[in-house]
């Protein structure tokens, strides 16, 4: 079997020799979240999808990782990254900002490290999905692994 192509994620965490598995699915980009969890086989509650938001006031970007059934409340997340409010980053601008595409974008590896927050479910979990930095690639992960290359901070966001 042809081995999945690397990502910086992907490199990333080679690198770090931190563990981890790949799940490749052939879904598009277009597809819910919900969609890949159940297609993988996956509990939705285990499977986060990583959205980038922009601070109009401050000009700041922050990274929110929330279950995949579930929406960012983006007045929650303002609080917790301590903002008067919070927009969504346009998909055009996904790219030059992190070095991903809108549905590959995955936490670890973007061009600069953004303030990153995960649901407070994450901390129960024995392992998380996270997008492995292209469409169709999720990796999977214990919370404390990714830790180790993204500092993460647990709230209630959604």
């Amino acid at each position: 079997m042809k081995q999945p192509e690397k990502t910086n994620a992907t490199r990333a965490l080679v690198q770090k020799k931190i563990p981890f598995k790949e799940h490749v699915h052939g879904l598009p980009a277009e597809r819910s979240g919900a969609e890949i969890a159940e297609a993988m086989g996956q509990d939705k509650e285990r499977v986060y999808k990583t959205l980038v938001t922009a601070a109009p006031r401050t000009g700041q970007h922050y990274v929110f990782m929330v279950p995949v059934a579930a929406e960012l409340d983006l007045k929650k997340a303002a609080k917790a990254a301590g903002e008067k409010s919070l927009e969504m980053v346009k998909a055009k601008e996904l790219l030059p900002l992190t070095g991903y595409v809108h549905g590959g974008c995955s936490p670890i590896g973007m061009k600069k490290q953004l303030r990153t927050f995960i649901h407070l479910t994450a901390e129960s979990q024995e392992t998380v999905f996270c997008s492995g930095g292209r469409v169709g690639l999720q990796i999977e992960l214990p919370l404390r692994e990714l830790r180790k290359l993204v500092p993460i901070e647990a709230a209630d966001i959604v």
